[in-house]
């Protein structure tokens, strides 16, 4: 999922309608307090941002998104001067394109830092807590001070993804696409909801006192290490 941030409808529309096209999945917004709500909400895969937001500087919004998290961001501003450029590359933009753009040249940019984004994840994460729960990612093995616990592969999937990307908070559509690589059109956001509750009783300690796998209430899902 791609979110564009940019407070002008045409050139939102326009990003937006390259990528669709290309096959990603968008959603918009058009202040940075817009899109930190989407951010906290969605599991966004990358962010195509504009500079010149009308409530803050989108310098400062990609400065709020690199302390949280490694989520990749391409700068499309129409500041076409040098020091911009270096400035956002060195906040922790991915790439800077100058408007007017080519959609084309967008989505080739977009697709590239998602290939880097992929390249540089963990090849082997094994991840610990302190409760003794081990997730074996390569394995798909789960296990509490060595014993194995016993998961199907949807409810592995899930644990996986959300203990992945600790404490950012997803949705039932978003997992839908992300696990089940479907959508709520075709298959019941329900789904979701009975394979968090069958995860639970299999990793926490006490199913009704979770203290990995959180509800948000009204948004979804995230997992607190």
């Amino acid at each position: 999922m791609a979110l564009v941030v940019d407070d002008d409808a045409a050139a939102r529309t326009l990003a937006g309608e390259a990528l669709t096209r290309d096959g990603v999945t968008v959603v918009a917004a058009s202040t940075a307090e817009e899109a930190r709500t989407v951010l906290a909400r969605h599991a966004v895969d990358v962010v195509v941002l504009d500079l010149g937001l009308p409530d803050e500087s989108g310098l400062t919004l990609l400065t709020g998104i690199r302390e949280t998290g490694s989520t990749p961001v391409v700068i499309v501003s129409g500041f076409a001067d040098i020091e911009d450029r270096v400035v956002g590359l060195r906040l922790g933009a991915d790439d800077y394109l100058t408007k007017p753009f080519s959609p084309s040249e967008l989505a080739a940019r977009v697709h590239s830092v998602l290939r880097r984004a992929v390249a540089s994840a963990p090849v082997n994460p094994v991840l610990t807590f302190g409760d003794g729960l081990v997730i074996d990612v390569p394995a798909r093995e789960v296990s509490r001070h060595g014993t194995v616990i016993d998961l199907r592969p949807r409810e592995f999937d899930v644990l996986a993804h959300l203990a992945g990307h600790p404490r950012q908070v997803f949705s039932r559509d978003d997992l839908l696409r992300i696990v089940w690589n479907s959508s709520s059109e075709w298959q019941t956001p329900a789904t979701v909801t009975e394979h968090v509750r069958k995860l639970r009783l299999a990793v926490e300690i006490d199913p009704n006192a979770s203290v990995h796998v959180i509800t948000v209430r009204g948004v979804g899902y995230r997992f607190d290490p």
